[in-house]
């Protein structure tokens, strides 16, 4: 006798003379049924899952929709400006006043004459000129500009030069010694026999104009000699200014002024 696995035969007699009503036997007898459903589930299952991404192309995508939605506009570029030709200048406004052409008189024969002189009646109230030009009397009135063009600004030098870099140096009238002899003349020196004499050095500037401005003593000798150096300088007559490019300019001057003994 053939048994065939396949159908449900085999389970009973496998399960002859035992109790059918245990779970195994059901178990057992349903398994074609459940296997059968559980291939035919996982079968759906699987395929809904290998679709997915086919019915994703499918569906419509919003921006594309958006995009869709949107008008094209056309745009149009304003046109490129020409460069400007190097026009001529446009003619000049008619006068106010009628001008009439000047005919220089000649002596000629009477066929030879090609124009005639104005008449002094239609000259008057106008202006002569190379041609008769017609006036308009609203016209506005335009005055060419005189010269080349405007003027250059020239600006003024107002820099400290160093007197041992200036072409030509500030020197007192007469030199230098002229200088020292009224230095000596109008100098009051301390009148304190514990003065032991010294030299005061002083620095100033030469103005363009020769006067002393900017007075400074750089180092003094002590008993007031420094204050008794700046008042004498201050009353200093005018030198005659430094120049630089032959121009007058002010420059820095530095010199030592010596001071007796006290007593002396």
């Amino acid at each position: 006798m053939k048994l065939d696995l396949l159908k449900s035969q085999w389970l009973d007699i496998v399960f002859e003379g035992r109790n059918k009503l245990y779970g195994a036997y059901n178990l057992r007898a349903t398994n074609g049924k459940t296997t059968m459903r559980s291939f035919v589930i996982g079968g759906i299952v699987f395929t809904f899952l290998v679709s997915i991404p086919v019915l994703a192309n499918l569906l419509p995508d919003s921006n594309d929709e958006a995009v869709l939605d949107q008008k094209i506009t056309t745009v149009k570029l304003p046109p490129k400006e020409k460069p400007k030709e190097n026009l001529p200048p446009p003619p000049p406004p008619p006068p106010k006043v009628d001008q009439v052409k000047f005919v220089k008189p000649v002596v000629a024969k009477a066929e030879e004459v090609v124009e005639e002189p104005p008449k002094i009646k239609e000259i008057v109230d106008k202006k002569i000129g190379a041609e008769t030009i017609k006036g308009d009397p609203d016209a506005e009135l335009t005055v060419e500009p005189v010269g080349n063009g405007p003027k250059e600004v020239v600006e003024e030098d107002n820099n400290i030069y160093n007197s041992a870099g200036i072409e030509v140096k500030p020197d007192f009238p007469g030199g230098i010694e002229k200088f020292y002899k009224f230095v000596g003349k109008n100098f009051t020196p301390p009148d304190d026999e514990d003065f032991p004499g010294g030299r005061v050095y002083v620095n100033f500037v030469v103005e363009k104009d020769g006067s002393l401005t900017d007075i400074k003593v750089v180092r003094d000798a002590g008993y007031g000699t420094g204050k008794e150096a700046m008042r004498v300088l201050k009353q200093c007559p005018k030198w005659n200014p430094g120049e630089q490019n032959g121009k007058k300019v002010r420059v820095s001057y530095s010199l030592p002024i010596m001071v007796a003994k006290g007593g002396e």
